[in-house]
């Protein structure tokens, strides 16, 4: 089938249906996902928790935890965590191949995570999956390197599409967060995918939204002053999330022992979700509450309900959750556990809309409440994935708010603007941004990350030590072809360099082969490139020093080749050519 399908149906025509197809099948993965995630909890809530045992609500994240590292180690046996980044890292290395265990390994995982009580979300993986769907499919189909990244898109437009019913964030979020080009080429599919499985969703599970709201009060001018405030706000809450992420994950990342890993990520999860109820599993429940103004439900079976229900404990209550939300949620995927960051940024966003709304409320500020939690998930989505577009037609889609476009423009694009001032990149980019291997809109940046030193390394120049004579040097310069040594020792390691024009002078008298070695011939290069360094990072150091050819080193500084700011240039231009063509 797949060889008639490519000899009878023109490209462009066979990427459109295979779309279609990743269209389907991304938002029936969402379906499944969620349907298995709902399972696992009504066996909870009928079996273990009908009778009032409260405590199981401590216990089921430990036993979810430890099943989905039990799952990843022994089954999959591959890490599934960062689903995101694990998209930005296919597209970077210009491969766009993800592991078909990818297709289904998350939606177990997450599932088995989210369903006992992990306090993550479920989008990040479905979007690795519908992205490991597209990746998957165009590879079957024999499509070429720049098919397959659009797949992937496809893939993830049609997770976001399907899980929220959101087709136009779906495709807004392969623009932004995926940072994929779009042209005239692309976008078609891209839609055809996202609206495919907006319908499909609605077909299996309705056309409410996901959040319905009854009470949002019109946009009003002299409201702009204090959607301001919030936009700021979430911008540095999302400063927050990110480095607090950051900062917890790198000390999870320093245990070694699964068990080890397991028992704290457990024991921190079960005791916050004791005292903060509301921090069990993904907290569409508690934004819910929030819409309908009843933040009393998020108290009612806390041990700290004994403190009553006044504003001022419903603030502090409130802003410890918004605090923890991160230690949770580090706690459930440190531990072992598969999720992602969508729910808890939108829960966090919720809660930080809240909070500015009844603090505004206190001192004689009259604003409403419902109106800044929705614009205050646009407000850290925005900040916490630098996607303000994603963050306002996301929220707009999962409430049915539209007439709050205005509001929600603002407070997205200001909480933006504030964490650009401490953040360049995204919590999901961050990590490949370190290593030089994230791919951004800039063209010139782009290239630049596809090129590997492997690509521009020279490796042709002969060697000499620092003890050879210089008799012995002029037998190796009638030998090569090239007018730069490196001097190496019996290690291997790079001593410095010898230029011909050094020793032009003296090379041809024989009374001085003697009397000279290399050691005193040659000079110290004005910079030395690591093999793992950025390309980015290579054409500064070329430029700040004027140099036009440079040793490169590995991390023990042991000699491998040079590399010239000219081989750079046409590897540049000949990456250009492809990474353009449409």
């Amino acid at each position: 089938m797949i060889k008639w399908l490519e000899q009878h149906i023109p490209q462009k025509q066979l990427v459109l249906l295979l779309s279609l197809m990743v269209g389907v099948l991304s938002a029936l993965a969402g379906y499944l996902l969620k349907l298995f995630i709902h399972l696992i909890q009504h066996l909870i809530s009928t079996y273990l928790i009908a009778d009032e045992h409260w405590w199981w609500l401590i216990v089921c994240p430990m036993i979810g935890i430890t099943l989905a590292a039990l799952f990843v180690k022994y089954v999959v046996r591959d890490d599934i965590s960062h689903g995101i980044t694990k998209i930005l890292y296919a597209i970077s290395q210009r491969k766009s191949i993800i592991k078909p265990h990818n297709t289904w390994s998350s939606i177990i995982g997450s599932g088995i995570t989210i369903g006992f009580g992990g306090s993550v979300g479920a989008e990040a993986p479905i979007v690795l999956t519908g992205a490991a769907i597209g990746s998957n499919l165009a590879k079957l189909f024999h499509l070429d390197q720049k098919t397959m990244m659009l797949m992937i898109g496809c893939g993830a437009a049609g997770a976001i599409g399907g899980i929220f019913k959101a087709p136009i964030a779906g495709l807004v979020f392969t623009l932004e967060v995926l940072m994929m080009d779009i042209t005239m080429n692309s976008i078609a599919p891209l839609l055809i995918s996202s609206v495919t499985a907006t319908a499909i969703a609605y077909f299996t599970t309705g056309f409410t939204p996901m959040f319905e709201l009854t009470t949002i009060e019109s946009f009003t001018l002299g409201r702009i002053p204090w959607y301001l405030f919030l936009g700021a706000t979430c911008g540095f809450i999302s400063l927050y999330f990110t480095r607090g992420m950051n900062y917890l994950e790198r000390h999870f990342k320093r245990i070694n022992n699964m068990w080890v890993k397991i028992l704290l990520g457990g024991s921190v999860l079960g005791l916050l979700v004791y005292l903060f109820p509301p921090l069990y599993g993904e907290g569409y429940d508690t934004i819910l509450q929030l819409f309908n103004d009843n933040p009393q439900a998020g108290i009612e079976y806390s041990p700290l309900a004994q403190l009553g229900d006044s504003t001022w404990v419903i603030i502090g209550y409130f802003a410890l959750v918004l605090l923890l939300k991160i230690v949770a949620s580090v706690a459930t995927n440190g531990g072992g556990g598969v999720g992602g960051i969508f729910a808890p940024s939108l829960f966090m966003g919720a809660l930080t809309g809240f909070l500015c709304a009844y603090l505004l409320k206190v001192v004689g500020i009259n604003v409403p409440v419902v109106n800044f939690t929705l614009v205050g998930m646009a407000g850290l989505m925005s900040g916490v994935m630098h996607a303000p577009l994603t963050g306002i037609f996301l929220i707009a889609e999962l409430t049915g708010g539209y007439h709050l476009l205005m509001p929600l423009m603002i407070v997205a694009v200001i909480s933006y603007l504030t964490i650009m001032l401490f953040e360049p990149h995204s919590l999901y980019a961050m990590r490949l941004a370190q290593k030089g291997e994230l791919l951004t809109h800039n063209k010139d940046r782009s290239v630049l990350t596809l090129l590997k030193m492997d690509n521009v390394l020279e490796t042709d120049l002969r060697t000499v030590s620092p003890d050879m004579t210089l008799g012995q040097l002029v037998k190796i310069i009638a030998d090569s072809k090239r007018n730069i040594f490196p001097v190496v020792d019996s290690k291997g390691e790079l001593q410095g360099i010898l230029l011909l024009d050094e020793v032009r002078n003296i090379m041809f008298q024989p009374r001085l082969y003697n009397r000279f070695t290399v050691a005193q011939l040659m000079n110290y290069p004005q910079e030395v490139i690591r093999h793992d360094m950025p390309m980015e990072k290579v054409m500064e150091i070329f430029e700040d020093t004027g140099a036009w050819n440079l040793p490169v080193v590995d991390e023990k500084k042991k000699y491998l080749g040079f590399v010239s700011k000219s081989k750079i240039f046409n590897s540049y231009r000949h990456v250009l050519v492809h990474f353009s063509d449409e």
